[in-house]
């Protein structure tokens, strides 16, 4: 049987080109664009025939480790899931990641995939994995370049150069992102886009980045060396990883390796970097618009909207996006991604909370949402997975009053432990030790109202939790 690949997926990203459903910590790799599964599960699903490939590695941080487990979960798959300290780039990811597989299998084969591409030709993914096999068994690093369905300026480029062998090239050159003229010309000389994706034996990729930043492979090896586990996560060790140069795997070693070679693809794949990527994938109805959510259109063409709840309607434009979300909303130019990076820029400074956080916030035991808000109260809608439970904490600022609308609680207050049901409620004062859980089988639902001289998350003094949050 030939070698089998070991996927490494690269989830760490914060993804703020699709604001605002993607924000910090809840980046657009998580978010179900394209029907009932997100792009990370697509790219897992993609990845996951044993005859071909291995049990995945996943890099990730701390802030996503616990979606990265539910959506696992959700699509009944197993992985090992390395945390990043600290973001240093795709070059010290990969590494990490290269040295984790090397560590399992000497001679480990890898595949270095982003969790937040689409690719709509799964067979032909494949094939071109099968056909960059060979190349990579014999120490090339294999990228693979899509061959292009227009003069994109948003991607970069590859020149394929001779053949090594069947349909995998050499790279003759590397090219930055192009204006609309030289993407053109590009195209027209056979040029390909450049995925960002990657194939390579690990011990290779490892040999190449040594020849240019020795200091940070070392660094990179010694916290793969160092590493720990927690709650079943492999944890990368921050001194180590933190000494590493934050680079690009593109400037680290593939611009600066003779090893490159590339393998032309056409698989209906995007970085969906864009709401107008978004646009292109999804369907549309005659008049070219297209709709995620309730939305109405009235003599408007090739538009895009994105709604989690309020209806939308639209009368007389064209070529828009709208994103309306429950705390923010987008009106934008289609053609104008370089614009968005320039508004959540701004947005940063003047509101940075909304390309933080969404209302609704997720927690390792379910999420919280809040729902009203005044200068001494705050009103949350609490949801509790079952078998969730909640860290054993208190507060020195507020009390608060639980009413369960659906399910069971068990809930802690001090030396008392009760069950509380629908339409049932239970008050915790100020400075009591409390700890909810749900012990059932279906979700539990519930209405929080705080009431306090300050409501802010800071107030939570931690005393036992489950997930080792400080």
């Amino acid at each position: 049987m030939n070698r089998r690949i070991i996927p490494l997926i690269m989830c760490g990203g914060a993804g703020t080109r699709l604001w605002p459903a993607s924000r910090e910590v809840h980046p657009k790799q998580f978010l179900s664009l394209f029907g009932a599964r997100s792009t990370f599960q697509d790219t897992l699903l993609r990845v996951s025939d044993a005859d071909l490939f291995e049990r995945p590695v996943i890099i990730t941080n701390n802030a996503y480790r616990f979606m990265v487990l539910e959506q696992l979960a959700e699509i009944g798959l197993e992985a090992d899931v390395l945390l990043e300290p600290m973001r240093r780039d795709s070059g010290p990811a990969i590494a990490a990641g290269a040295a984790f597989a090397q560590a399992r299998d000497k001679d480990a084969i890898v595949l270095a995939l982003a969790a937040d591409h689409v690719v709509s030709d799964t067979p032909a993914f494949l094939a071109a994995c099968r056909e960059g096999l060979a190349a990579a068994e014999a120490g090339h690093i294999v990228t693979f370049g899509v061959q292009p369905e227009r003069a994109a300026t948003e991607y970069g480029y590859i020149n394929p150069g001779e053949v090594i062998s069947g349909k995998v090239r050499a790279v003759a050159k590397f090219v930055e992102k192009p204006d609309p003229a030289t993407a053109a010309r590009y195209v027209e000389a056979g040029y390909l886009w450049n995925s960002g994706n990657f194939m390579f034996r690990a011990a290779v990729l490892s040999d190449e980045y040594r020849k240019v930043d020795a200091d940070s492979i070392q660094a990179v090896a010694d916290a793969v060396a160092k590493a720990g586990t927690d709650l079943g996560f492999v944890k990368l060790d921050e001194t180590a990883f933190g000494a590493a140069k934050s680079i690009s795997i593109d400037y680290a070693v593939m611009e600066k390796t003779a090893r490159t070679a590339v393998v032309p693809v056409a698989c209906g794949w995007s970085d969906v970097g864009s709401w107008h990527a978004v646009w292109e994938l999804s369907g549309k109805d005659g008049e070219g618009n297209a709709a995620r959510g309730v939305a109405v259109f009235e003599d408007s063409r090739n538009c895009n909207v994105s709604t989690d709840g309020a209806l939308v309607a639209l009368e007389g434009v064209d070529d828009l996006v709208v994103v309306a979300t429950q705390d923010a909303v987008l009106v934008s130019r289609q053609k104008d991604a370089n614009g968005l990076k320039r508004l959540v820029a701004k947005l940063k400074t003047v509101a940075p909370q909304v390309t933080e956080d969404h209302i609704r916030v997720h927690r390792p035991w379910g999420s919280y949402q809040s729902v009203d808000n005044g200068d001494r109260h705050q009103v949350k809608r609490i949801i509790v997975k079952p078998g969730g439970r909640l860290s054993l904490q208190k507060h020195h600022h507020r009390s608060e009053h639980w009413i369960v609308v659906r399910g069971t609680a068990q809930v802690t207050v001090n030396e008392l432990v009760k069950t509380v049901h629908e339409n049932e409620s239970v008050y915790i004062p100020i400075g009591a030790v409390h700890r909810l859980e749900n012990p059932g089988k279906i979700q539990l639902e519930l209405i929080e109202v705080q009431t306090g001289s300050y409501l802010g998350e800071d107030d939570i003094i931690r005393i036992e939790d489950d997930y080792k949050r400080s």
